[in-house]
């Protein structure tokens, strides 16, 4: 275990306990009671009391020690450059359809990490494999209730994770059993990988996790993520339509076998694989809680149902405006442009960005690059551009490097950006209530 760095503060909540204490941003905490924390999790046990001592550093490096008083279990109101102070736990499997080993060199240095690590599995929801845990690691989690966790599975027969693996692993099927009896529940997904893991491996590994419902809330069945920079890895095929066609009619057959049996559909279908086959978007009752919409299931179903709420901008003066997009929801985005243009006033056109960094098997919007995109722009003369948030980070820019100003240089028009049809609409008001003011 290494020693826990002190946590370099990032944002302190105007009027908290942090706050009113002096606490600015780039101070670092160093001890809290005594004690130093070693992620974000024990700092919120260490802070949940009434008086809370701390050691903080400035800076220039000088300590100071505080007293802060506060109610019980309240939050003293500060946010962290990073969660993780003793390091983040990285992957040590050999996975040959992971997505970061089919990175091209020069993007975001945090894109290369490959994180298995069970305390952002718990705080964010990244998905982590169990192969690493200690039995200390499991003593942790079920100490305070690290509730649920996000596990990918891919299989639970013991040939094919290891093919799949790269190298022999736990039973993922035993650990998550121990950690359940102590009330920790999980969301799990399955990656597909055609001739794989795919058929009868699939059903199996779904029978597998559907016996441990209810601690398995919901088993998420995802296609293969392929790039073009693959060129040292094994061969892995990528999910056609008929694939994806077969994968519905799957997720189908054990959605209703399931809610007979078990009371829960538990199994959903990536939108993804909905995209790729054709087939309808299912109805909001189908995805339960939306527990892994950050896992790309269920997130059309919610643009779906925002855009029929969504009330079209009404603008001052005519816009003209460029809806950046993936190839795969083309169609999606085409219905919010004609959605904010039915009151007239406002041209919106849908450019479907191809993928030339990952290659165009890739067409996820969240994957565009800042580059890709300023080539599908480049000479549109719009008056404004709006691409989708999840493409974007704040304060990194683009996945690639490429800030936002920098791609406003290269389309000539401004750029902002919108992550839902309400965001959008606002968006368009906001544009459009700054043209008023200049």
């Amino acid at each position: 275990m290494r020693t826990p760095s002190p946590a370099r503060v990032e944002d302190v909540r105007p009027g908290s306990p942090a706050a009113a204490a002096g606490i600015a941003l780039g101070d670092r905490i160093a001890r809290v009671n005594g004690r130093a924390p070693r992620d974000y999790i024990e700092y919120r046990y260490l802070t949940a009391e009434a008086e809370v001592r701390l050691t903080v550093l400035d800076r220039a490096g000088q300590q100071r020690r505080l007293r802060v008083e506060k109610e019980l279990d309240e939050d003293l109101g500060l946010r962290f450059t990073q969660d993780v102070f003793d390091g983040v736990r990285t992957c040590g499997n050999r996975c040959s359809f992971c997505f970061v080993t089919q990175l091209p060199r020069g993007l975001r240095p945090a894109l290369y990490l490959r994180d298995d690590d069970y305390r952002l599995s718990f705080l964010h929801g990244n998905f982590i494999t169990l192969t690493n845990l200690t039995a200390a690691d499991r003593a942790r989690i079920a100490r305070f209730h690290l509730s649920p966790l996000y596990v990918s599975v891919h299989s639970t027969e013991p040939e094919v994770r290891r093919r799949l693996f790269g190298r022999a692993t736990r039973d993922p099927i035993r650990e998550m059993k121990w950690l359940i009896a102590r009330g920790v529940e999980f969301h799990a997904q399955i990656v597909v990988c055609p001739g794989v893991n795919d058929g009868e491996r699939l059903d199996r590994t779904v029978r597998d996790l559907a016996a441990l419902l209810p601690g398995v809330r919901s088993v998420g069945v995802v296609p293969v993520g392929l790039t073009r920079h693959r060129t040292a890895l094994t061969r892995v095929r990528r999910v056609t339509p008929r694939l994806a066609q077969q994968l519905i009619e799957q997720v189908r057959d054990w959605q209703s076998e399931f809610r007979r049996a078990l009371g829960a559909r538990l199994v959903f279908a990536a939108d993804e694989v909905y995209l790729s086959a054709g087939a309808e978007i299912p109805p909001r009752s189908h995805y339960g809680g939306f527990w892994q919409v950050g896992n790309g299931i269920g997130g059309v179903r919610l643009y779906l149902d925002e855009l029929r709420r969504m009330r079209p901008p009404k603008l001052q003066r005519p816009l003209r405006v460029t809806l950046v997009t993936g190839e795969a929801a083309a169609d999606l985005v085409k219905l919010l442009a004609s959605k904010l243009g039915s009151n007239g006033g406002v041209e919106a056109e849908v450019v479907a960005v191809p993928n030339r960094l990952f290659g165009r098997s890739v067409t996820v919007a969240g994957l565009l690059a800042g580059r890709d995109i300023a080539r599908a722009l480049r000479g549109r003369g719009a008056d404004l551009a709006l691409v989708p948030a999840a493409a974007v980070r704040e304060g990194e820019g683009f996945l690639d490097g490429m800030t936002i100003p920098e791609l406003e240089k290269v389309v000539g028009a401004p750029v902002m950006t919108a992550g839902s049809p309400l965001e959008a609409a606002a968006a368009l008001r906001a544009f459009d209530g700054d043209r008023r003011t200049r």
